[in-house]
């Protein structure tokens, strides 16, 4: 179970890199501005604000 949820958390990770990644390719390509609206706003985890990382969990034993 532990590594399930690694590798989930990698994966939103990488999903978020490739979501900014693409945003930036999608922002300076020479596309109409509608067309472009339209494709950046079905990007998932894209915002215009970056996300702040979370403080990690505190254990209690």
């Amino acid at each position: 179970m532990i590594l399930v949820s690694i590798v989930a958390e990698v994966l939103e990770e990488y999903t978020a890199l490739l979501a900014r990644v693409v945003e930036q390719v999608f922002r300076s390509a020479p596309i109409p501005r509608r067309v472009r609206f339209l494709i950046l706003r079905t990007l998932p985890f894209v915002s215009s604000h970056p996300r702040a990382i979370p403080p990690p969990p505190t254990h209690s034993y």
